[in-house]
């Protein structure tokens, strides 16, 4: 047996990987639902949340702002996000989901807990908590 592969002990691809799996067969429910991938990462991410600002919802969805500016105009229209000038600062627009945009994304969100579990039920409990954990711990470092 030789040394193994870089990037079958590099983070990077195996946290790439990981995701691809979990996507990979979820995208096809998220397409069923009429949504794109950026879609529905916005509507999940505001269906539970107070209102964001555009930066926010950007960094959320990890997207670039004047992309999520522009996809957000266009989901306002199909009635699916509400936007609101800020209180406190009249140039940042704040973003929150519709009454509508919450009933289209709320059987999706069922349909992702679902699929996280199948996902991750080759793992103790412990070993779920602290994968997570150790997820949001790099996330927060970097």
């Amino acid at each position: 047996m030789g040394t193994p592969r870089f990037v079958d002990d590099y983070l990077g691809y195996l946290l790439g990987h990981a995701n691809y799996a979990l996507y990979r067969d979820f995208d096809a429910h998220v397409r069923a639902a009429g949504l794109t991938s950026i879609q529905w990462r916005v509507l999940a991410a505001l269906h539970d949340s107070p209102p964001l600002t555009v930066s926010e919802l950007a960094q959320e969805v990890l997207s670039k702002q004047p992309t999520v500016t522009k996809l957000v105009q266009r989901m306002a229209e199909q009635g699916w996000l509400v936007l609101q000038a800020d209180a406190s600062d009249q140039r940042r627009t704040m973003v929150a989901a519709s009454a509508s945009g919450r009933r289209l994304v709320r059987p999706l969100v069922d349909t992702a807990r679902q699929h996280e579990a199948r996902m991750l039920r080759a793992l103790g409990p412990a070993e779920k908590l602290a994968l997570k954990k150790l997820l949001e711990k790099l996330t927060r470092q970097a």
